[in-house]
């Protein structure tokens, strides 16, 4: 899928063409016939294509350019998420499936309906459906319309996808029931989640009951991912039992988000407008460290320009912002960071608001109010782009009144039309940068477009995006098994769950001859346990940050020696929340580890709590392909649970357990009956 590992520790995606679009979608007949309504400006034709194959295509294009992402761990707070794009698709058949989708990207009224935004919100609707999933929308409308009722999306949407799209009235606790007798060919809509509390204070009994027979969910709401919603973060906690991924449009917005940050090209300019520089003022620090210049062209130029010693009306100046304009001012002089502000403004007569003139930024009379940026400014503007090679324009160009005569903001976008023209890499933040940028770029040009500036401004402040941080946890794209371990033929053991380390570590210093693999999902443990690997300076063990139930098969089975233990202990000690004990095990953990382990592989189970060894084991009977065999204790009287840990390395919870005199509970499963003669200790010297 174009991913390729450089020695420099940076992937480059250089065409995301998810899957083999074309072969998805086929001609489709729908007799329904939508009613439009209030979205009669977009071509909904002209984006369908009619199913020949052209709209995955456009899908395919959109994504030729390129996009360096670093994989030196994480990146201002985003994680490694794990993605539709990587998640198997045959996974995808027969499951319910909720995709939180984005209403500002595919409910907007007037777009060009061949923008990779829309192409991609489309796209993962499309796919789904094509892969077999029952797939269920969610969003949130807030038209200023009355008209936009549930069926009126569901109309639009139907026209849209050229898939009937049925509403799904009511979101309640017999959702699930409701769900049973719908047809698999239609896809259904839940009712608009804009006016209902629940989801903006992210109620997690609402987030229960929305997503209620929900298999996986896909978040393609981007920029609602500095939120924290029940559709977008509280859903993920009850849709464990296949999935939480990112879909399409939302992995693209990521990509280009971590792409803000990286510094490559350079010269690198910020073109800045907007106001509230108060509560902006975070962001600069990243900034600073990333770009070579300021722009400064909205209404928080003239906090700047007071801060640089300019004569501005003190009455342009939003005095809450000085003190962090002038730390803006010391910050880019410590970073020799250039700072652009206009030099000129356009101003128009309070007396006659007709009549408009050109003033020097250090000489606005009063009774004149600034519009626009002047032609000096712009002509400064366009002089210092010349030789860039990356600049993001974030931020409307707009001060206290805006004015249709002078159109700085569309010069500045054709401006940066023609640089894109010239290899240099443009990102535009903004719904009106947006906006215009579509207006004026030309067909020759490349422009990277991010819709939700929030989004943006929370990243550049260095804050976790709630909605990214919900989302699976998934191991960046290829794995270099060479880089990890010092023979990565040996066979190797995985621990899933594998907590503080201690017991992997152990077993890694003792048996040389296998390699030792920890699944975590908690980070700060696993940077820990990394630590000590480089600490014990440990050739043959390694730990992950990732959620093993989503992502086990695409990490296991890149391995290029035999996968011969797998162990699962002691899941979730703290079962105070009943929502824990569910959590543990599921069928899309159970199958991948069962086909990946060898012909005489083993698993290993063990809980203090009876109930979840019980249910452990009745899983993976249940779900291990008739290939797994349950092994006896002999040395207990043929009793179904092992009465020593086999290994001879104790986990520090079970040590803990055992010196309070509570019981243990551990099987053990081979893969086939031919090979449960086979002791553990025979396996694990099985290299030597």
């Amino acid at each position: 899928m174009g991913h390729q590992l450089h020695g420099t520790g940076t992937v480059f995606l250089n065409r995301l063409c998810f899957y083999d679009c074309p072969r998805l979608f086929k001609q489709k007949t729908c007799s329904y016939t939508a009613k439009v309504g209030k979205f009669q400006k977009l071509n909904v034709a002209s984006l369908a294509m009619q199913g020949r194959g052209e709209f995955a295509d456009d899908v395919a294009r959109s994504f030729n350019h390129k996009t360096n992402i670093g994989i030196g761990g994480e990146l201002n707070g985003i994680p490694h998420i794990q993605t539709l794009r990587e998640f198997p698709r045959e996974e995808l058949w027969g499951k319910v499936v909720m995709v939180r989708f984005d209403s500002k990207i595919l409910l907007r009224q007037e777009f060009d309906q061949k923008t990779r935004s829309v192409l991609n919100a489309v796209f993962t609707i499309k796919y789904l459906h094509e892969a077999g999933a029952q797939v269920i929308l969610v969003s949130d409308w807030c038209m200023k319309t009355s008209e936009l009722h549930t069926e009126s999306v569901a109309d639009f949407l139907t026209a849209v996808l050229q898939i009937q799209v049925v509403p799904l009235q009511g979101i309640s606790d017999n959702k699930q029931s409701k769900m049973l007798g719908l047809k698999k060919e239609n896809i259904h809509l839940l009712e608009n989640l804009s006016h209902i509390k629940e989801e903006v204070a992210n109620c997690l009994e609402f987030a229960r009951v929305l997503s209620s027979g929900v298999d996986i969910f896909i978040n393609d709401s981007f920029s609602n991912s500095h939120k924290v919603l029940a559709s977008t973060v509280g859903v993920t906690r009850f849709c464990y039992c296949y999935a939480c991924l990112a879909g399409f449009h939302f992995e693209e917005k990521l990509c280009l988000l971590k792409n803000v940050a990286e510094a490559r090209r350079k010269p690198y300019v910020a073109i800045i407008g907007g106001g509230n520089l108060y509560e902006k003022a975070a962001s600069f620090q990243l900034l600073a460290s990333k770009c070579q210049c300021f722009v400064f062209v909205g209404k928080m130029s003239f906090q700047v320009m007071h801060a640089l010693g300019v004569s501005v009306p003190l009455d342009l100046v939003d005095q809450k912002g000085i003190d962090e304009a002038l730390d803006i001012v010391r910050l880019a002089k410590d970073r020799n960071v250039q700072i652009l502000y206009p030099k000129d403004f356009w101003c128009r007569s309070k007396c006659d608001p007709k009549q408009l003139q050109v003033f020097p930024s250090h000489g606005i009379l009063n009774g004149w109010v600034p519009v626009d940026f002047g032609p000096l400014s712009l002509d400064e503007i366009g002089s210092m782009l010349t030789n860039c090679k990356k600049v993001i324009w974030i931020g409307p160009v707009n001060f206290f009144d805006s004015s249709n005569d002078t159109n700085g903001a569309s010069k500045l976008a054709k401006i940066l039309d023609r640089q894109s023209q010239c290899n240099c890499e443009i990102t535009v933040v903004g719904t009106m940068a947006c906006q215009l940028v579509r207006r004026e770029k030309s067909l020759l040009s490349f422009i990277n477009m991010i819709e939700g500036a929030s989004v943006v401004w929370e990243f550049l402040k260095g804050r976790k995006l709630p909605g990214v941080l919900a989302i699976d946890r998934a191991y960046p794209f290829e794995i270099n098994w060479n880089s990890i371990y010092s023979d990565p033929a040996q066979p190797l053991a995985v621990d899933i769950g594998s907590g503080n380390g201690l017991f992997l570590l152990e077993m890694a210093k003792r048996r040389k001859h296998l390699n030792f693999l920890g699944l975590e999902i908690n980070e700060k443990l696993v940077l820990r346990c990394l630590d000590s690997i480089h600490q014990f300076r440990i050739k043959n063990g390694y730990f992950i940050a990732t959620n093993a139930t989503s992502t086990f098969r695409s990490i296991i089975s890149t391995y290029p020696g035999e996968l011969v233990i797998v162990s699962i202990q002691c899941p979730n000690p703290d079962f105070n929340k009943p929502e824990h004990r569910w959590r543990m095990l599921q069928r899309s953990l159970i199958e991948p580890v069962v086909d990946l382990l060898a012909s005489d592989g083993k698993v290993f189970l063990q809980s203090d709590v009876k109930d979840v060894a019980i249910r452990m084991k009745e899983q993976f009977l249940r779900y291990g392909k008739g290939k797994l065999e349950l092994e006896p204790d002999k040395c207990n009287g043929q009793s179904e649970w092992l009465k020593e840990n086999p290994f001879g390395v104790m986990s520090d919870w079970e040590k803990h357990v055992l010196e309070r005199g509570a019981p243990m509970y551990r099987m053990m499963f081979s893969k086939s009956s031919a090979t449960s003669e086979v002791s553990v200790e025979d396996l694990v010297h099985k290299a030597g």
